[in-house]
């Protein structure tokens, strides 16, 4: 049965955040995502999670700067020894919270150089917390510009050079789409090393099952090829999100 995790950073917004956890688990999620959750009470939150019964499944890496700054940088040469110590610091978060998967942003970066930083950081994160389950995200560079990873291909050649059990890929098949243009081609080519997916719809990053994407095909063959990972909904809501929650009583 595949599991579903709503991402409260976009779903339930008109509500204060530790009511959104209510209203996920009412909703019929069985997990939440938490893009940025810093600056929250983490006892308060794992209570809400504990009462609610859900998981706590991604939350991002390194800590975002509000200020205008990068919210990520795992591939800029300049910011290495920035990133591993707020690294520290997200994965002190992860541990509190019972996060299962800690997503590492590489940000705005290119070339060889940026390349050789996002893999030596890559493998030194996994080597610092060996016993947490990390990702990278492809993001396309339409929404994200400059944004360093933005190929599947070139995900899965770095999670291939990087080499370590705990480091996988996070598939969002928004980004896939715009990518790829084949979200079922880009799921059958790279589901080897996927650990976490994410959906919206296409091309507003609406509710999942408008737009250009077939969710429903896409689900069934994630149930096909027995995918065992999370699904977090990560879409902003055309209208209210209880409005627009049909797609998940079909998942």
């Amino acid at each position: 049965m595949l599991r579903f995790a709503a991402n409260l950073t976009s779903l339930f917004t008109e509500l204060p955040m530790l009511q959104r956890v209510t209203a996920a688990r009412q909703a019929g999620f069985d997990g939440i995502e938490v893009l940025f959750p810093y600056d929250l009470a983490v006892k308060d939150l794992v209570r809400a999670c504990r009462i609610n019964d859900l998981t706590f499944v991604l939350m991002n890496a390194p800590p975002p700067n509000w200020t205008g700054g990068p919210r990520g940088f795992a591939a800029d040469p300049a910011l290495s020894d920035r990133f591993r110590r707020d690294f520290d610091r997200s994965i002190r978060f992860a541990a509190e919270l019972g996060v299962r998967h800690v997503h590492i942003m590489a940000g705005v970066a290119e070339g060889p150089a940026a390349h050789a930083a996002f893999v030596e950081n890559l493998t030194w994160a996994a080597a610092r917390a060996p016993d947490t389950s990390l990702t990278i995200e492809p993001q396309n560079t339409q929404d994200m510009p400059g944004y360093f990873l933005s190929d599947f291909d070139q995900a899965a050649a770095i999670l291939a050079e990087v080499g370590t059990p705990n480091l996988g890929l996070q598939m969002d098949i928004y980004h896939a789409h715009r990518i790829t243009g084949d979200v079922l081609a880009c799921w059958k080519r790279h589901r080897g090393q996927i650990r976490h997916v994410q959906i919206a719809g296409y091309p507003q990053r609406h509710e999942p099952d408008g737009g250009e994407i077939d969710l429903p095909g896409f689900l069934a063959a994630l149930s096909a090829d027995g995918y065992a990972g999370w699904i977090g909904a990560e879409y902003t809501p055309a209208t209210t999100t209880e409005a627009g929650l049909g797609w998940l009583g079909h998942g």
